[in-house]
């Protein structure tokens, strides 16, 4: 099978993704497709730190700002849509450049994860969260740790509603959830991908890389821009974004700003943490602590070897 070839910058937030992607894509003939969950929505563009005109340079960027705020947008519609994207990218000779922090979306892609038409029971759902706010969330891990330890193991119990779809999966299938997501990796991936992460040695840097950028998203205008996305819409997915939900306390008078701008700083870092984990399980990673250099163009030089080194360079796409 012919293999597509894909470069992937990834990482958590903050760490200069964007920046790396488009330098890449001038250099290799590319376009970017975003692997940012919330990125995929109409508005919140500043909580969401979509790039901006200028910071795209000129490169065409894919799955961004496309989706109505209320509408469900599952990972299988992502490794779909970005799945065809890729395709097309690479049909008119361009290198496709996935770039995102969104772990899901990247490792369900490039290991070209099969998602089954497991179906779905509401009837099932309310049931289990009625017995969730009878007996706790406890209660419901520990059942689904019994039917399904392998998955329980990757899943907290406060995380409810992945919690009540594995027990959902096995109640309608008769099949563990794991066994289903094993079962989905069983066909071979058509990408050939290059996996590059972008982060920092010093932890604290990238933390202070956080907090200085959520400033800087305030004086952009967040709160006014998440305020006007506040009055208009019904609180849905994309609501969920970093940056969105920590104003809400704000809007409704019971904190003042800047607690809620501390918070959004908070847990924009727990975010951070989380996806370095995520992406520490990525097969074939190669990490780039980019403040082990004292310039964009070192760290640049850096990546551009590690690319030269792999074998999607053979390609005649570059």
């Amino acid at each position: 099978m012919n293999k597509i070839p894909v470069l992937v910058i990834c990482g958590p937030t903050a760490s200069g993704k964007t920046a790396v992607a488009v330098e890449l894509a001038k250099k290799y003939n590319g376009e970017v497709v975003s692997a940012d969950s919330m990125q995929i929505y109409k508005g919140l563009s500043i909580a969401t730190a979509k790039p901006d005109e200028q910071e795209m340079q000129g490169i065409p960027h894919h799955l961004i700002d496309f989706l109505e705020p209320d509408r469900p947008f599952s990972v299988a519609d992502y490794v779909k849509l970005a799945g065809q994207t890729v395709k097309d990218i690479a049909a008119r000779g361009k290198c496709p450049i996935v770039c995102g922090g969104t772990g899901l979306y990247i490792s369900s892609l490039v290991e070209n994860v099969k998602f089954d038409d497991t179906g779905s029971d509401e009837s099932i759902r309310k049931r289990l969260s009625e017995e969730a706010e009878k007996l706790g969330n406890h209660a419901l891990w520990e059942r689904l740790e019994r039917i399904d330890p392998e998955t329980a193991a990757k899943v907290h119990e406060n995380n409810l509603p992945r919690v009540i779809r594995a027990l959902e999966v096995y109640e309608i299938t008769g099949v563990k959830l794991s066994v289903h997501k094993l079962n989905s990796r069983a066909e071979q991936t058509p990408y050939d991908a290059c996996i590059i992460g972008l982060t920092c040695a010093d932890r604290q840097k990238l933390y202070d890389k956080i907090n200085l950028r959520v400033d800087k998203m305030v004086e952009k205008g967040l709160v006014q821009e998440c305020r006007q996305v506040y009055e208009s819409h019904d609180l849905a997915t994309a609501h969920q974004a970093i940056g969105f939900k920590e104003l809400i306390p704000f809007f409704e008078g019971t904190r003042t700003l800047e607690e809620c701008i501390d918070t959004i700083k908070l847990e924009t870092r727990h975010y951070a943490k989380r996806q370095l984990t995520w992406f520490r399980n990525l097969n074939g990673i190669v990490w780039v602590e980019t403040d082990r250099c004292d310039s964009f163009e070192k760290n640049l030089k850096n990546i551009e070897n590690i690319v030269a080194k792999t074998k999607i360079m053979c390609y005649n796409i570059f």
